[in-house]
């Protein structure tokens, strides 16, 4: 008995080995000699990679303080997460135990930490050297009254970074009921939303590393796999390029539904395939999509939607000019589709959402392309321009890539799909 490729993956999906034997078991009558298999041919692309470094995140850290003074906040607290890891270099797991780190308006960043955590978080700390520690049948609240008094902050503003749990939150205010609490965005946002070139270089690569990942998974594509099969290969030839990251997969009529359906799916030849994802390198995102037709040639109805969509993704990339809003990029992309008869707003068929979000260090942030965000197109944003046409019943089509404002004007970060039938410009 031969062993089908979706059934082996459905055995040891994301391993390397089995994702190695899927080229052998194509067919039952003969096996491609080994390092034929799309998957065979990658090799980490990490070389090179520069992390984010000490001196930039001083640099972030005196931003922030700088933007605490012109707001009048004393002091801005962050949870673990990513906030905390952009200021301060530390990556954290959030749990029922308080792990912070608070930036004051004049001084040196301090920490509360769990007393059993702290040689830990010593180990992680490039930036600031005070720890402030709980034990287990202590308070965490009171350390942090008592480090803002240790500050010099005894009434004031404190800023809570947006992602703050509200147990957090409230066990503080409640300790600390001298202080008035205010939202931590008039600080956090206008650090991380402009990135600098360290910041736009991690991203390229992801970028990079992401579209050698589709090549092979779109090469990989067979009749009757799932979605969770296409998932498990992607995740694989990230791995195998050096880095964390996959790709999920729509069929047929659930590619209109822009997160996916709880229908189970089998690729047949003729479906749209909708495929979205992306990786991470050195703490930072890439969010790719692409469109193809599996193992058939397109149907004129495929082909003229698929089309208006790669429209529409060029009309809002030409929308995106320095100083402008950044709502323009979804007008103008939305109107390709109106025009065309679809919508209108998001009415579907047509796009049901935005036509893009910003992207960083979280796959979703601040800059969102949308009605209504006067925000201007700045040098250091960075978003991602999408929009999607989705059709109840028959499929959808999204092809999505970032771009980036630079002091010339928009960039991409990959070059979007020339057509239909060729997903990637460099391969024929």
């Amino acid at each position: 008995m031969t062993l089908k490729r979706r059934d082996f993956i459905k055995l040891s999906a994301g391993t390397t080995a089995g994702v190695a034997l899927l080229a052998g078991c194509t067919t039952p009558d003969s096996a491609p000699a080994a390092g034929n298999s799309p998957m065979d041919k990658l090799k980490p692309m990490t070389d090179g990679i520069v992390p984010i470094s000490k001196a930039e995140r001083e640099s972030r850290i005196e931003k922030a303080q700088r933007l605490m003074v012109d707001n009048k906040i004393e002091a801005l607290y962050l949870d673990g997460g990513t906030s905390m890891q952009y200021f301060t270099g530390i990556s954290w797991g959030t749990s029922e135990r308080m792990m912070a780190a608070i930036i004051p308006a004049k001084g040196e960043v301090k920490y509360v930490s769990p007393a059993f955590e702290a040689e830990r978080v010593k180990e992680l700390m490039t930036i600031g050297s005070d720890i402030r520690v709980w034990e287990e049948h202590e308070s965490p609240y009171q350390q942090v009254a008592l480090t803002f008094k240790d500050m010099g902050i005894r009434t004031g503003n404190i800023a809570m970074e947006e992602r703050v749990r509200f147990f957090l939150f409230d066990g503080i205010r409640k300790e600390a009921s001298n202080l008035n609490y205010v939202s931590g965005d008039p600080v956090t946002i206008p650090c991380r939303m402009f990135k600098t070139p360290a910041e736009i270089a991690l991203m390229q690569r992801a970028n990079d590393i992401t579209i050698e990942a589709y090549k092979v998974g779109v090469a990989m594509l067979e009749e009757g796999m799932t979605p969770q099969d296409f998932r498990a290969i992607t995740a694989e030839a990230h791995k195998r390029l050096g880095v964390s990251g996959g790709i999920g997969a729509n069929f047929g009529e659930p590619s209109a539904y822009p997160h996916g359906s709880i229908q189970q799916q089998y690729l047949k030849k003729g479906d749209i395939v909708l495929m979205d994802g992306g990786c991470g390198v050195g703490g930072y995102r890439s969010d790719i999509s692409r469109t193809v037709v599996f193992g058939a040639e397109p149907t004129d109805r495929q082909r003229e939607v698929w089309d208006l969509q790669k429209k529409s993704q060029a009309a809002g990339f030409e929308a995106a000019k320095l100083g402008d809003p950044c709502e323009n990029v979804d007008i103008a992309a939305r109107k390709v589709l109106t025009d065309a008869g679809y919508g209108p707003g998001y009415k579907v068929p047509g796009c049901p959402h935005r036509v893009g979000h910003g992207i960083g260090m979280d796959g979703h942030e601040w800059g969102n392309m949308v009605l209504g965000n006067k925000q201007p197109l700045t040098p250091g944003m960075c978003f991602s321009i999408e929009p999607t046409i989705s059709i109840y019943g028959e499929f959808g089509v999204r092809l999505e890539d970032c771009a980036y404002m630079t002091e010339e004007g928009v960039k991409w970060f990959t070059v979007p799909s020339p057509a239909i039938d060729k997903p990637f410009h460099d391969v024929a």
